[in-house]
């Protein structure tokens, strides 16, 4: 029997076709809100109490192993977060059984995306980008401090309401930057952020970075706010850097002490043409000079001297919507345990930790699903390397459920 009465809703994905929801007979259908590479995302009533929430539903999601680790590591990262700029997960609805295809996520319901703001005819004022930017900056001040870089930041991966209330999504590509001494290798692949938001230091380096690649894309977006257009929109690897060299200046050997003398990435430089640093009141005319203090200080070349999150917040741009409690964030965030992320995937250990978040909502499934997980030889030391521990009795709460 299923932990609650189910009742099934067809979204018209338009030109994708239809998917259907199974969703909980009290959630009532709104509105589809997006589709795209790993789903569909629709709005629902909670009958109970009128609450809207989104449900977004994963079709298929262990048929590509490496997204579906990446939805596992998104799961478990926000379970770690509290914070008001970043989006929570509320629930996950338990699957029918041990084998499942599909995976349906509620959480905060956020009317649009920050891209969709950038290219409406909504007018943005400089109120608009400093409280937009602000609230970025909050967030990933909290990521921060927790030793996570979220390596994806763009326009489409902040939510926004009507009211300007902004969270931080998508973490899929998120991960530490503190050495795990259980595991002293760290892997920092080279598929990290959308190319028009990526820090020199990521094209020219790959895998070698900190969390100012996080700051880059900030000053990218606070461009992106001001222009309504990218500021570094390359079509490739190597005219990403030519557009960033084109506005930024040609590097000085200062700005570059964190490249190899002798390796490629110099090399690779070389091939820009020489260009003089722009100046940042032609780019933009009609911004504050508090404003292109901002960019200038989000925006350098070299890492190093690059803002952090905390200075960033103590910027004169921000100064309106500075609170002191903002920079306190390290006794309200314990450093994440990447331990859960060291693993080879395969289809049946991704749905054993899909399986073992779920129960985390809901511990009664596994009580419920006891013969069909002995049948398929899932046994309590299995479901327990996944982070998932049987109850002696169907009303024992997992351990470590928090």
């Amino acid at each position: 029997m299923p932990v609650y009465p189910l009742h099934e809703v067809t979204v018209d994905l338009k030109s994708d076709g239809k998917s259907t929801f199974r969703v909980p007979t009290h959630l009532e259908f709104i509105k589809k809100v997006g589709s795209g590479a790993y789903g569909c995302v629709a709005s629902f009533k909670d009958t109970r109490n009128s609450d809207k929430v989104a449900v977004k539903k994963i079709t298929k999601a262990f048929d590509d192993l490496v997204d579906g680790k990446r939805i596992l590591r998104e799961v478990r990262l926000l379970r770690h977060f509290d914070h008001d700029n970043i989006i929570r997960i509320l629930d996950m609805f338990p699957p029918e059984g041990p084998d499942f295809e599909d995976i349906y996520i509620v959480t905060d319901l956020m009317e649009t995306d920050l891209h969709r703001v950038i290219y409406s005819k909504q007018p943005l004022t400089e109120e608009h980008a400093q409280y937009f930017v602000h609230q970025v900056l909050r967030g990933l001040l909290y990521l921060h401090t927790a030793n996570v870089v979220h390596r994806d930041l763009k326009p489409a991966n902040l939510l926004v309401n009507k009211n300007c209330d902004l969270k931080i999504c998508d973490f899929g590509l998120a991960r530490s930057l503190a050495l795990d001494r259980a595991d002293e290798t760290l892997n920092l692949t080279d598929y990290v952020v959308t190319r028009w938001y990526r820090a020199p230091e990521v094209v020219l380096l790959a895998s070698e970075y900190t969390e100012s690649v996080d700051v880059w894309a900030i000053g990218c977006i606070l461009c992106e706010l001001i222009g309504r257009q990218p500021i570094f929109a390359g079509k490739d690897h190597l005219d990403q850097i030519k557009k960033i060299v084109a506005i930024c200046g040609s590097p000085s050997e200062e700005e570059l002490v964190w490249l190899p003398r002798n390796g490629s990435a110099r090399a690779f430089l070389k091939k820009c043409p020489v260009a003089p640093k722009a100046d940042w009141a032609t780019i933009y005319s009609t911004a504050s000079k508090e404003a292109l203090d901002g960019i200038a200080a989000m925006l350098k070349f070299n890492p190093s001297e690059r803002c952090s999150c905390a200075n960033a917040l103590r910027l004169k741009y921000f100064d309106s919507l500075f609170e002191e409690e903002d920079m306190e964030v390290d006794t309200r965030v314990s450093p994440v345990n990447w331990a859960f992320d060291h693993f080879d995937p395969t289809k049946r250990k991704l749905q054993n930790f899909i399986y073992s978040e779920c129960a985390r909502f809901h511990p009664e499934v596994v009580a419920r699903d006891k013969d069909k997980l002995d049948a398929k030889g899932i046994t309590p030391e299995v479901l327990a390397s996944s982070r998932l521990v049987m109850p002696r009795s169907p009303t024992q709460v997992l351990k470590g459920a928090k």
